[in-house]
């Protein structure tokens, strides 16, 4: 598989030791003006996806953002109705650490044609849920029980073979709307582990845990939620990680 212009990023920051910062959208909840200081903030990329999306909404949000923002979109789709060609690429998401075939390689194969035609730049990612004290949106979708957040042990087995299936990255989500990241060791353990870049997203809401996330061995953070909260964050967030 050829290697795109945003995995080699995502490889340089691991090797260098750098954490990116990107922000996920729900073209559902979609407001353009949350997003203006964006590239002043050090956002590296925008994903684009969410639980329960229309086509439509996600066409119209990735062609604001690519209208309005001269950084790479990328998809994070929940399902395969969820591609679309706009967009500049995907990770390609397998939920490695559940059970249900069809967000293991199901959804993948409705898409695999349409997302070769595309020549997107695409990166298949091993997909993580990480338990917490709620349900996630992604954890009631897809049907799967999270690895608890203190079984380190699974949680880097499960990464590490990921790797050893020939996946490009790993992607550990705390849930959407978390009241807070997952154990900053968990992720330490993980990224020591694989020698793939490790994507982190999920409960991050201030400066403070975006570093403490970054710090970790992180070679990119994702926020949403918060943003859409308060989008004065975009900045704080982005002067964080400048400190790794």
């Amino acid at each position: 598989m050829k290697t795109g212009r945003f995995y080699l990023q995502l490889t340089e920051a691991k090797r260098k030791k750098r954490c990116l910062f990107s922000v996920l959208v729900d073209p559902d909840k979609f407001v353009p003006g949350n997003y203006k200081n964006a590239s002043k903030a050090g956002v590296s990329s925008f994903l684009v996806g969410g639980s329960l999306l229309s086509a439509a909404s996600t066409e119209k949000c990735i062609n604001d953002l690519k209208k309005s923002f001269k950084l790479p979109v990328l998809l994070f789709p929940g399902n395969a109705s969820q591609f679309h060609p706009n967009a500049d690429g995907l990770f390609f998401l397998s939920l490695i650490s559940g059970r249900n075939a069809d967000f293991l390689i199901g959804q993948h194969v409705h898409a695999a044609q349409s997302i070769r035609r595309s020549r997107m730049e695409v990166i298949p990612t091993g997909y993580m849920l990480i338990g917490g004290k709620q349900v996630s949106s992604a954890q009631y979708i897809s049907g799967t029980i999270p690895i608890p957040g203190d079984k380190f042990d699974i949680a880097c087995s499960t990464a590490l073979a990921g790797e050893l299936l020939g996946l490009r990255c790993i992607y550990l989500e705390g849930g959407s709307g978390a009241q807070e990241p997952v154990a900053a060791e968990l992720i330490k353990r993980v990224a020591n582990t694989t020698e793939l870049p490790v994507i982190y997203g999920g409960g991050i809401d201030s400066g403070k845990s975006a570093l403490a996330i970054a710090r970790a061995g992180c070679s990119m953070i994702v926020v949403g939620n918060a943003i859409e909260r308060n989008p004065k964050l975009l900045e704080e967030i982005g002067n964080a990680v400048e400190e790794i």
